[in-house]
């Protein structure tokens, strides 16, 4: 049986997975200007990030876009 694949970059990562790809390509200075959320910018840290996002659909969802926009980048 043929084995479905999705076309969705997010399909099968993790918050986590998305958080640690994005602080180790930018790290968390840059991460901080393109996201502008307190938690990439005072006291970052994977734990806190994760805390923040899971509650803040908006937030969540700016960092899965700039997550995209990274797998764009990095393929080029």
């Amino acid at each position: 049986m043929a084995e479905h694949k999705s076309n969705d970059p997010l399909h099968g990562k993790t918050l986590e997975h998305i958080v640690i790809a994005l602080e180790d390509y930018y790290g968390w200075g840059l991460l901080g200007k393109k996201v502008k959320i307190n938690c990439f910018i005072k006291d970052p840290s994977v734990k806190s990030s994760l805390k923040f996002l899971r509650k803040t659909p908006w937030a969540r969802k700016q960092v899965e876009d700039l997550y995209i926009e990274m797998l764009k980048e990095t393929s080029s």
